[in-house]
């Protein structure tokens, strides 16, 4: 089984390097990082090799299967996230000792932090890998829950906090969409395998309500409008945690969502046509924004933002260059996200109106991130350029509007990245001291990632097999990609050429400008989306806080929470669904007095718990309830769960007995007198969910049959290895489920004899 050498390498990096941080901090990041680069060996091992599919046999009785692919798609997003996670940790070795010390944390703590980003390449390992609806969403889900803990590493910070729960709300929440939509799928076509749904789907295609789901999924990790919100005030990260997962690893995750989907999504124009109409506007947004933003970081998470605009434009026009885009575009973000830690550690500044002039006391530096800043404007000899050829050759194709989109879109990154890198390094000789050297291990993963920027732009042919590779696996088809320089006035060159003179014309004449746009954008940031989040999140906050008083200061209130909504889901479903034969009343022989007679003696211990006064006397009436019900049970021949049922009641009459003699008297009168002035609204609800549950009942047992009910749980019985249908059915068919009962009730008794012990004590010591 070698496909899934590189994967259990991937998942073996993070525990290797805790061993190795309990030894000595400084080795975890050596030994995750090697354990990246041994993955990164096997994948292109693999690579060499034909495309292979494992399938490991689940729950084969609901056609579930453990499913893993390696194709063109698969290897290229996981050779970019192990090769930059292996660079990104060796950062984090410079990076985090600093970080910690500022935090005032223990440098142990460094080890987790290791862990935490090798776990997450991981999960991105294995994201890329599966070839399983719900495999993929479990994947999914990993990369949404380490992010959450990587993002509020920084757990004393209150920004870091706020930053990990909305990542977690907004990308969790599209998670559980992703997940409808897959669920859809699966019921539509029978099954989950991925291979099996585009072979169904090429004949029936899949319905648009599951498309949308799985896009609004995408959309959340990618971090596109109306969900781009969260990616900036992500940056209170540590910065390797920003330059990871918003370059190679999460934010990448949602395109490559839609790549691998997108034998789902070809036939579906409309769906398609809306994808691009959001990536478009998030072009232009995160662009905007990347022009007035003063962190350095939130320059980049902007960029971030209008960069994957550009590959939702590619995937919707279905463009064969959209893996290519997003590989191209890893390496430059990185390198850029590197760079402005590196700087803020160096010089303890975060925003560019605090720096400048850099370049005279970091060289290197500043070469190395003039490349990544080339690469990322899409400049000729970088890997860049071919990325921004595949998008105007994609927009060239549809017509004036889109190329004059695209000049815009271009023109606009060329001047928000001058701006960003002339604003580190550019500019005088600053008079405040020189700023100190960078620590190599901070420098040298940008020159890195420089080199391989330059080596695609000046060979491309070496992208030429994995694009097309790529390409084929999201298109179904075979690619006739091409990446060579051309000196002629075709379409792309035009339009590169055109952007560029936009950029340098929007970055020389920045100052006449900027003011107008920022106060533009400041007022558009009071109706955005953010701010309806945030209202939301407010009003949430007031019903929850409400709900809470109402159901602290009543018990009957606290019920009411409990049984209403519950009744009126009951009464809804009663509602939308036919009622023909639905209720009907059976015939009583003499053979049933028995248990007529006994149902009506529970009937009458029920009602008579109405008017009881008198604690005690209440709970032998509701004692009188169960034993008559388990008298039915032995009259329909079921003694087992008679005895069961006896023994339940038996315990439970001694339990609140004993109780009750414990509860202060005062407190027993007030609640006598309360149940005895039952409220309007106590009499709706009781109503309500009695009505439910009436009627719910009635239903349910004008539809027994027996060959469906009661023989097919024998035979299923029997193929358990059970003794008996109640055994098999406790410990087997609802076992989760009886471990849960059971340990709700042992944790609400431990909690009531624990209060009771409080108050016994306390009554000791006043005495």
């Amino acid at each position: 089984m070698p496909l899934l050498l590189p994967i259990l390498l991937a998942l073996a990096c993070a525990p290797l390097a805790y061993v190795a941080g309990r030894w000595r901090p400084g080795a975890a990041a050596w030994m995750g990082a090697l354990g990246a680069l041994a993955a990164l060996g096997a994948l292109v091992y693999e690579w060499t090799q034909e495309t292979t599919r494992l399938v490991f046999p689940w729950a084969p009785s609901w056609g579930l299967s453990l499913e893993f692919t390696r194709d063109g798609l698969s290897g290229l997003y996981a050779s970019m996230a192990l090769t930059i996670g292996a660079l990104v940790v060796l950062y984090s070795r410079a990076y985090m000792p600093h970080h910690l010390a500022e935090e005032q944390r223990p440098p142990g703590d460094e080890v987790r932090f290791q862990g935490l980003i090798l776990a997450f390449m991981a999960a991105m390992v294995l994201l890329v890998t599966v070839d399983d609806l719900l495999l993929l969403f479990v994947a999914l889900d990993l990369t949404t829950i380490i992010s959450y803990l990587l993002i509020g590493f920084d757990r004393e910070d209150p920004e870091s906090r706020a930053a990990a729960l909305l990542s977690l709300v907004l990308t969790g929440a599209t998670s559980v969409v992703f997940f409808a939509g897959a669920m859809t799928l699966g019921l539509q076509y029978g099954t989950f395998s991925l291979p099996l749904v585009f072979e169904r789907a090429a004949q029936s295609p899949a319905s648009t309500g599951a498309l949308v789901c799985l896009a609004v999924g995408a959309l959340g990790k990618s971090a596109q409008v109306p969900f781009h919100f969260w990616l900036p005030r992500a940056m209170a990260a540590p910065t390797p945690v920003s330059s990871y997962l918003h370059s190679a690893a999460m934010v990448a995750a949602g395109v490559f969502l839609l790549q691998r989907l997108y034998p789902l999504f070809a036939p579906a124009t409309d769906v398609r046509h809306g994808l691009l109409v959001i990536g478009f506007v998030s072009m232009g947004m995160g662009s905007l924004m990347a022009l007035v933003a003063d962190p350095f970081k939130r320059v980049l998470a902007y960029s971030t933002i209008a960069q994957y605009g550009y590959a939702l434009v590619l995937v919707a026009l279905g463009s064969e260059g959209a893996p290519l885009y997003v590989a191209a575009h890893a390496p430059c973000k990185a390198a850029l996200f590197l760079t402005a830690g590196a700087v803020t550690q160096v010089t303890g500044k975060k925003k560019l109106s605090e720096v400048g002039g850099l370049r005279h006391a970091l060289p290197v530096l500043a070469g190395a991130s003039a490349i990544a800043a080339a690469g990322l404007s899409a400049l000729p000899l970088t890997v860049g350029f071919f990325k921004d050829e595949v998008f105007f050759h994609a927009l060239a194709k549809e017509g004036p509007a889109f190329m004059a989109a695209g000049v815009v879109g271009a023109g606009l990154t060329l001047a928000y990245t001058l701006r960003l890198w002339w604003g580190l390094f550019g500019g005088p000789r600053p008079s405040a001291p020189a700023a100190p050297a960078a620590p190599p291990l901070l420098v040298a993963p940008v020159v890195v990632l420089a080199a391989s920027i330059l080596l695609g732009g000046v060979l491309p042919g070496l992208l030429v097999t994995p694009a097309r590779a790529a390409a084929e696996t999201m298109r179904g088809e075979p690619s006739t990609l091409e990446l060579a320089y051309h000196l002629d006035a075709r379409a792309e060159n035009l339009l590169a050429v055109g952007a560029w003179g936009l950029g340098a014309l929007l970055f020389a004449t920045r100052n006449a400008w900027t003011p107008a746009l920022s106060r533009v954008l400041n007022a558009a940031s009071h109706v955005g989306a953010e701010r309806g989040y945030r209202l939301l999140l407010l009003q949430l906050d007031r019903l929850s806080t409400w709900l809470h008083e109402k159901e602290v200061r009543d018990l009957r209130d606290r019920v009411a929470s409990v049984l209403v909504p519950t009744g009126l889901l009951g009464l809804t479903v009663l509602g939308v669904t036919p009622l023909r034969d639905r209720f009907t009343v059976g015939t009583v022989g003499p053979a049933d007095v028995t248990l007529v007679m006994a149902l009506a003696f529970a009937s009458a211990a029920a009602l008579a718990t109405l008017r009881a006064k008198g604690h005690l006397r209440l709970v032998l009436l509701i004692s009188c309830v169960g034993f008559s019900l388990a008298m039915v049970f032995a009259f329909a021949a079921a003694p087992d769960v008679a005895l069961t049922s006896v023994l339940v009641e038996t315990i439970f009459t001694l339990l609140f007995a004993g109780l009750l003699a414990l509860l202060p008297r005062e407190r027993l009168k007030l609640a006598q007198d309360e149940a005895q002035n039952p409220r309007g609204r106590d009499r709706l609800a009781g109503a309500v969910a009695g009505a439910s549950a009436f009627l719910l009942s009635w239903s349910a047992l004008s539809h027994l049959h027996v060959d469906r009910v009661g023989a097919q749980t024998v035979r299923l019985a029997k193929a358990a290895h059970s003794p008996n249908v109640v055994a098999a059915v406790l410990t087997d068919f609802r076992g989760l489920d009886t471990v849960g009962e059971m340990t709700v009730v042992v944790a609400a008794l431990l909690g009531v004899t624990s209060l009771l012990s409080l108050n016994l004590s306390r009554k000791g010591k006043k005495q």
